[in-house]
């Protein structure tokens, strides 16, 4: 169920020219879901490839480093996402509103970004002591396996949308 200022801000927002212009143009919607999906793959491939480190594959490879060369990308990958994303809310905001999977990709994008920042203000301040060869500590796995299902349930809630 919607709150009253929810469905008046859904309406205004379905009414603006960019939102028309999403739902009648031919080929606006789809470009824009090109981008956000490509704007995901990049997110979720930096996301899994630090996850899969931390859970000790390749322990040849510095943590830290890998950090550092994947977290600008992950940063990054949000430039395409999240305007991409707004684009595609605006086509139809009512319907997303009311779809308790959209709910549910929000609720999970959000578990997904604090235990992202717990992780790094947590665990990862000790990465000097398990950063080349050694295993990560159990949290910080615990961290990365966590990490890495909710990003492929928020996957997953982005694919249902298109069928719910």
């Amino acid at each position: 169920m919607e709150a009253g200022w929810l469905s008046v801000l859904a309406g205004w927002l379905a009414a603006t020219p960019v939102a028309a212009a999403m739902r009648d143009g031919v080929w606006l919607y789809p470009v824009v879901e090109t981008v956000h999906i490509a704007g995901f793959a990049i997110l979720v491939g930096a996301v899994v490839l630090f996850d899969l480190r931390v859970l000790g594959c390749a322990r040849n490879l510095s943590v830290r480093a890998l950090g550092a060369h994947l977290l600008p990308w992950a940063a990054a990958s949000l430039l395409l996402i999240v305007p991409a994303g707004l684009l595609l809310f605006a086509s139809q905001p009512r319907d997303f509103l009311a779809n308790p999977v959209f709910a549910l990709k929000l609720a999970l994008i959000a578990l997904a970004g604090v235990n992202a920042l717990v992780f790094h203000i947590g665990v990862y301040r000790g990465v000097s002591a398990w950063d080349v060869a050694m295993p990560a500590p159990a949290g910080a796995q615990a961290h990365a396996a966590l990490s890495m299902l909710v990003w492929f349930a928020v996957i997953a809630c982005g694919r249902l949308l298109a069928y719910t």
